[in-house]
């Protein structure tokens, strides 16, 4: 089988799989979410401190990046989990295995499709609502903007990766469902928690100078300090400029590491579904 057939039925496989949720709505459905949310943030994000209205890209992006670490997780987890396993229960999965296209093939077809549907409704989205923000903001805005969703793209792709992974290991939709949920609960809840109270524990000792290398080992860490700490007022804010160390915030890492977290878990989800 040539590269180039391979690729034009991982083209083919992808494309059903847009196809598919373009047709339940649901690129329609999340990138209204976003809109909304973004726009709701962007006005009220200040209202805690007395004060209503757009306040600058700097601080929206920071208030839109508490939100995007909870909603695009959960989103693409719950989009991704029942790529095989639903495919594998509804009984379909031999059927596409026994058409011209191998395994691996299947299941990078699927991560893009599924990504393509994330990657359309996030743009779209966003995109409504950076066209007002960017409208209001100062010069240089669009640029800061456009590298937080790309960020967000790609901490979804990553997200994706994991939920893909659950998919192939999993032996139904139901165990399928229940890990992707608990993989949302502990990297955006357990996992801050933990590292938390180990610092307490410590006292800082030891612990402190290895935190900010544990925060690799979470995409949705990774995310907020590439979001968070490439603006100096609000990592003073956040606490961020005396935790990350300015050599470990380099954008290029932090784009590498959100890279592996891609990578890695459909090495994983490659290696099993053999």
């Amino acid at each position: 089988m040539s590269i180039g057939l391979a690729w034009r039925e991982v083209g083919a496989i992808a494309a059903k799989e847009f196809r598919e949720r373009r047709r339940n709505r649901w690129i329609v459905a999340v990138a209204a979410v976003f809109a909304a949310f973004a726009l709701l943030i962007a006005y009220f994000g200040a209202a805690q401190q007395g004060a209503v209205g757009f306040r600058g890209i700097q601080v929206t992006i920071a208030s839109l990046t508490s939100l995007v670490i909870y909603l695009v997780p959960l989103i693409v987890l719950l989009l991704g989990y029942d790529a095989i396993a639903g495919e594998r229960e509804r009984g379909s999965l031999d059927l596409l295995l026994s058409l011209p296209v191998t395994r691996f093939e299947l299941l990078l077809g699927k991560y893009l499709g599924l990504g393509a549907a994330f990657a359309a409704s996030t743009l779209v989205g966003f995109g409504l609502a950076g066209a007002v923000l960017v409208w209001r903001a100062e010069p240089g805005a669009l640029l800061h903007y456009a590298a937080f969703v790309a960020s967000a793209l790609l901490m979804g792709m990553a997200f994706l990766a994991l939920a893909v992974m659950v998919s192939v290991i999993a032996t139904d939709r139901t165990r399928a469902s229940g890990a992707a949920i608990a993989l949302w609960l502990f990297f955006v809840l357990v996992f801050d928690l933990l590292l938390l109270g180990a610092l307490v524990l410590s006292g800082g000792r030891g612990v402190g100078e290895v935190v900010p290398y544990l925060l690799l080992l979470n995409p949705a860490d990774v995310f907020r300090v590439l979001n968070i700490f490439t603006m100096a007022d609000v990592a003073v804010l956040y606490g961020l400029a005396t935790v990350v160390p300015p050599a470990l915030a380099d954008p290029r890492l932090l784009g590498a590491v959100m890279a592996a977290w891609i990578v890695a878990p459909l090495g994983i989800a490659a290696w099993r579904f053999k």
